[in-house]
């Protein structure tokens, strides 16, 4: 979703605060801009549609710079893409850049429209900047009118404020969406996460909702939404530059597919030991909450809630105990049933995604046994508001579509059901054998990169093509699902996934030469069963394209495109197909022409209903 930069400084940051845009690219944005307030006591704005490269055009012919400011990139919610709706958005002396949404926007702003106040805008966030310039006409200091505007502010916002009668502060406040404070030496900074400011500073402080920042150079202090001064801590981060930069590759998606064996290695790091997943891995209080688990219930969205979707499987058949997949959105609106004994399971990259952190919110009202997160980002509210937490240790991930995420989140979920197997009749022995199988699991991957450049050749045969089908059964129902989602997010080809036995409840009616069909075909209880499937679709002239494992009799032909996909065990093997299905999501959106990491009409954070 839309992310902000802001620092108040002794130095000029103009700079900075662009660089910390292109760093915040891969959330997803149709519009940026800058407001500095320069040495003369003048607020200066520079705002784009478009690209970030489009402000920095913008600049370059008509520069500004100064030592306090804020920038921000949009992703529209509240008015169409334009220059007019673009952040951030002044009132006299005062700027505003905002992420989320303001839900009472319009009667406030039919309550200032009729004090005089004019809007220049469609969005929401002009409000917030007329209150606070309102509130400072009636005397009061920044801080003060910031924290008197935010008091009547609905629904879920981050906020950076400057003004130019305080040309030396900025405030900041957090409710619902994500912010971050930089500590730096005689600056400080916010940014909607540390991405932005990697370079600038190591050091963090990450805001609870309801927070208000009071910001200068020399000093942060901190108050809680009952007005009292707190401490947070600070947190110290090891990314690196080298960790947001996309070297040799030439889309961070395809940096990303090859970096899994290692992001793979990282999350089964120190997890995995004597054939057991050990307890301690999810925290301390996670053993004791595990003894008495009857039941898991999982939350997600997208990617994620795939992921959730291949462990139901899992859980079923390997730990004997019942499971639920729901989408966070859903979840949340409809009546809930909560068994006795059930953990609460939440899957997320980014530990913000808004649907899934209400629903969270949502679960401990509602009698859930333990809360356990899967996540990638360490101090996101997701893991913070858990009980307990696995980090998928996959390294940052800036492209849009989720590639090494999604495996992470796999293992880091087969883990967790081997843990609660052992209390529900799991065999040491089969734990054992399915440690062992983890512990391949990078090698596996790596192998199924290889097959990159003949996924590049079937890749040529998409390009002219409007809809694909994907196919597959079990627990690969869920990775051809994931493998349809990432065509159509990245090549706009129309994709649907269906499990290979409802091809003749509706899907045949779809099949001809024009319909590409790919199936995953791992060598599994349900093979012959699929190899059925897939003669109906044959004898429909439909074109094929199968990942077989190398010991599946499939024999390929002019319509029959087969590729081996290594020799993975039945419980791996979700994890080690889901890779060939990325790599030819990637290739085919490469030979479109599309924006693979910035899809058009996606974020990478979804921080927002």
């Amino acid at each position: 979703m839309c992310g902000i930069v802001g620092s108040v400084s002794h130095r000029s940051i103009c700079s900075v605060l662009v660089e910390g845009l292109r760093r915040l690219e891969y959330r997803g944005y149709d519009s940026a801009g800058v407001a500095l307030l320069d040495g003369e006591g003048k607020l200066l704005r520079a705002r784009e549609t478009g690209k970030i490269r489009e402000l920095e055009q913008n600049l370059q012919a008509n520069p500004i710079d100064g030592k306090t400011g804020i920038a921000h990139t949009r992703w529209a919610t509240h008015g169409v893409p334009a220059e007019r709706n673009a952040h951030p958005h002044v009132c006299g002396g005062v700027a505003v850049v905002h992420n989320g949404i303001i839900e009472n926007h319009e009667p406030l702003r039919i309550e200032y429209q009729a004090k005089g106040y004019s809007f220049t805008s469609d969005t929401d966030t002009e409000v917030a900047a007329v209150m606070i310039h309102d509130y400072m006409q009636q005397g009061l200091g920044l801080f003060e009118a910031a924290t008197q505007a935010i008091a009547r502010l609905q629904g879920a916002y981050a906020l950076g404020v400057i003004c130019v009668s305080e040309p030396h502060r900025m405030v900041a406040a957090r409710n619902g969406s994500p912010l971050v404070v930089g500590l730096g030496e005689d600056e400080n900074f916010i940014a909607s996460d540390i991405y932005a400011l990697v370079g600038e500073t190591q050091r963090f402080v990450f805001l609870d909702d309801g927070d208000i920042a009071d910001l200068t150079p020399e000093n942060v202090r901190i108050y809680d939404k009952a007005g009292s001064a707190v401490e947070r801590p600070v947190t110290e981060s090891r990314m690196t530059l080298d960790a947001v930069e996309r070297g040799e590759y030439r889309h961070y998606m395809l940096k990303e597919i090859f970096e899994q064996p290692v992001a793979l290695e990282k999350t089964l790091d120190g997890r995995l030991a004597a054939g057991q997943v050990v307890d301690a891995a999810f925290g301390q209080a996670a053993a004791a909450a595990f003894d008495h688990i009857q039941a898991v219930q999982i939350v997600a969205c997208g990617t994620s809630f795939h992921a959730g979707s291949v462990a139901r499987y899992w859980f079923e058949s390997l730990a004997n105990l019942p499971c639920n997949v729901e989408v966070a959105s859903e979840f949340r609106y409809r009546k809930q049933v909560v068994r006795p004994g059930t953990l609460f399971v939440t899957i997320s990259q980014s530990g913000e995604t808004a649907d899934t952190l209400a629903a969270l919110k949502e679960a401990k009202q509602l009698g859930y046994v333990h809360t356990l997160a899967i996540c990638n980002v360490p101090q996101s509210s997701i893991v913070r508001d858990s009980d307990s937490v696995l980090l998928t240790r996959a390294g940052m991930e800036i492209g849009v579509a989720s590639t090494k995420a999604f495996t992470t989140q796999l293992a880091a979920l087969l883990m967790l059901v081997l843990a609660l197997g052992r209390r529900h009749g799991l065999t040491p022995e089969k734990e054992a054998a399915i440690v062992a199988q983890l512990q391949t699991l990078p090698q596996q991957v790596a192998g199924a990169l290889r097959l990159d450049a003949q996924l590049e050749q079937w890749a040529a045969r998409f390009g002219d093509k409007h809809h694909a089908l994907y196919l597959g059964r079990g627990s690969q129902y869920p990775v051809a699902m994931e493998g349809a989602l990432k065509l159509k997010e990245i090549s706009y080809i129309h994709a649907e996934a269906y499990a290979a036995g409802e091809l003749k409840h509706g899907p045949l009616a779809l099949i001809d030469a024009d319909m590409p069909v790919v199936a995953v075909a791992p060598n599994d209880e349900l093979l012959d069963k699929l190899k059925s499937n897939l003669q109906e679709v044959q004898a429909r002239g439909g074109e094929l394209y199968v990942l077989a494992d190398e010991d599946v009799d499939f024999t390929g032909s002019e319509r029959v495109h087969v590729l081996r996909v290594g020799k993975a065990a039945e419980e791996i093997a979700p994890i080690v197909f889901s890779v060939p299905l990325q790599l030819l999501a990637y290739h085919v959106a490469v030979i479109r022409g599309t924006d693979v990491d910035q899809p058009r009409n996606l974020a990478k954070s979804v921080t927002v209903e």
